[in-house]
């Protein structure tokens, strides 16, 4: 699979849905075991998510620029579990069902894929950004 903006979340954003905004929401990175999720263009909230590794943690200082999302650089704290190899971007309701998932990554991502081994994981952003739409 390649990385991809979810196209539920494209579609929402031309719906103007709800939860759609990462300004006005809390946007998270979760930590992707591929053999337990696959994606599917199908997906758009994060209980659609299996395969999550650890804790999903929030991007600080997000940041939209003529269509790209860029945040702060993201660690996971001792972190165990299965072996990585993607991340999902999505914004965070606190609630599973409405938490809209925004886009999959897992190529391009320095690192993955990596096996945890109780230490600590930082996600550092590719210098030109996190996703664009």
């Amino acid at each position: 699979m390649a990385n991809a903006v979810y196209p539920l979340y494209k579609q929402a954003l031309l719906d103007a849905s709800s939860n759609v905004d990462v300004n006005d929401g809390t946007v998270k990175v979760a930590l992707i075991d591929t053999g337990t999720y696959t994606y599917s263009s199908a997906h758009d909230f994060y209980d659609d998510l299996s395969g999550v590794v650890g804790t999903p943690q929030t991007i600080a200082n997000t940041t939209v620029t003529n269509g790209l999302l860029d945040g702060d650089n993201v660690t996971f704290t001792a972190l165990s579990g299965n072996t990585v190899e993607a991340l999902v971007i999505y914004i965070d309701t606190g609630v599973a069902g409405t938490s809209r998932l925004v886009a999959y990554i897992d190529t391009g991502v320095t690192g993955l894929p990596l096996t945890p081994n109780g230490g600590d994981v930082t996600i550092t952003w590719n210098a030109s950004g996190i996703v664009q739409l």
